[in-house]
């Protein structure tokens, strides 16, 4: 049963999405097992970039499977544009290729009002939402009142639990978050209506689908949004998202067990980045993070918010390699860094003068964190071009040998652009010789 898994080992933004798209030359089928429309994922083939936000990356392959998971919370506004904008550019997002989980839970537009509002009541203490209304459309999954897709073909019996939902959400809009926002029914009703009409023949029984294709010795990826270190669990909270983004969220999103994936594989940029609050020990406020924000165009494929940039943390990638069970690394983006003479790389941490062996569990310790580096040489040639690992630079090459030692995981590719063809086998990845076309 080949099935992977491909993870974010940081907060996100790591490229996951060109290498799903990279990997899907021999899938049969992509899988995003959480998250929503609050995460972006760009990919560029043959120069031309392609954004998505809720679709697998693996629907611009022409004959890969897709699946939205039942762990996605999906605003059916959201997908149905993405869903015209590719087929209008060409694509085939059929029902054949595109599947909706029956179990996947909605994103209406009360979600999104209430995500906005407390975002704004917290006021210095926000916690930097998209307000994409992610985080209370996972509440009401968890107090079991939630609408789901499979409502969608049953519309009818569920008008009332909608209306309900709209006087319940304005009353906390108006007393609760102090909010002149309040939601109309009817707006809100047809707008829903007309969404069910377009997405009943995506709807389907996800979960079965995938544990045949497993079944058929089919080649799957398991496709996560975000980065390990936003998890609602383990990651840096409360500056989280809203779900499970390590790789074992992959056999709840999905609805299969977790001896259905054989491997994880984890993206972790060359540098780091982090978009809105949280702790971020290695961030660099000055010159070089301006540069490696413009070089890097690191600004958020949903949002458009500027992301923070900072030099590669190796203590956070241990630490997102084990909750997550990474197996191989992929790392991504290191032709941003050609220029800088020296580069650094965060080994570990101390906080009040000790030496720690994890990621603080409180916010505030963060702010006593002192990051300790290593400095390496860097490298002045531009790498864009180059297809081998052997043709790299001595210096880029020690770099990436340096990340492998410090994480204890091995890089088995890298990337040098943007393009399906800037990628670069580092070493034999027999974890991925079923999905690699050479």
């Amino acid at each position: 049963m080949p099935g992977i898994v491909i993870v974010g080992a940081q907060w996100g933004d790591e490229g996951k999405g060109k290498f799903v798209d990279v990997l899907t030359e021999r899938a049969d089928l992509v899988v995003r097992f959480q998250g929503g429309s609050n995460a972006g994922h760009t990919i560029v083939i043959d120069g031309v970039k392609t954004a998505l936000s809720l679709l697998p990356s693996g629907i611009l392959r022409p004959g890969v499977k897709c699946i939205l998971g039942a762990g996605v919370v999906l605003n059916p506004a959201v997908l149905i544009a993405e869903i015209e904008r590719l087929r209008a550019a060409g694509g085939d997002v059929s029902p054949q290729r595109l599947i909706i989980d029956r179990d996947a839970h909605l994103v209406l537009d009360y979600h999104i009002a209430v995500d906005k509002a407390r975002e704004l009541q917290r006021g210095a203490n926000r916690i930097g939402t998209t307000g994409k209304g992610i985080g209370p459309a996972y509440e009401d999954r968890s107090q079991r009142s939630g609408i789901r897709c499979a409502d969608l073909l049953h519309l009818q019996g569920v008008e009332e639990r909608v209306r309900a939902h709209v006087d319940e959400k304005n009353k906390i809009l108006r007393h609760v978050l102090d909010s002149e926002t309040q939601i109309e029914f009817e707006p809100l009703w047809e707008a829903l209506k007309n969404s069910a009409r377009i997405l009943a023949p995506y709807i389907g029984n996800g979960s079965a689908i995938v544990w045949q294709a497993l079944q058929n010795g089919k080649n799957v990826i398991f496709e996560g949004a975000q980065g390990v270190l936003l998890d609602q669990m383990h990651g840096t909270y409360p500056f989280v998202t809203s779900s499970n983004t390590i790789a074992g969220g992959a056999a709840i999103g999905v609805g299969i067990g977790p001896r259905a994936i054989d491997a994880v594989i984890g993206l972790a940029k060359a540098y780091s980045t982090r978009v809105g609050e949280g702790p971020f020990p290695t961030e660099l406020t000055g010159e070089i993070g301006d540069e490696l924000r413009t070089k890097g165009h690191e600004y958020g494929t949903v949002t458009g918010r500027a992301r923070r940039c900072g030099w590669f943390d190796a203590m956070a990638l241990r630490r997102a390699v084990r909750i997550s069970g990474i197996d191989s690394l992929i790392i991504t983006k290191l032709d941003v860094l050609s220029g800088q003479s020296t580069l650094k790389i965060c080994t570990g941490y101390r906080v009040g003068g000790q030496i720690v062996q994890d990621l603080p569990a409180l916010a505030h310790e963060f702010n006593q964190v002192v990051p300790e580096y290593i400095e390496l040489p860097g490298w002045q040639e531009d790498i864009t071009r180059i297809r081998s690992w052997d043709s790299l630079p001595e210096t880029t090459q020690g770099y990436v040998r340096q990340i492998e030692s410090l994480v204890g995981c091995p890089v088995h590719l890298v990337s040098v652009g943007p393009d399906r063809e800037a990628t670069i086998q580092v070493g034999p990845p027999e974890l991925l010789r079923g999905f690699l076309g050479r």
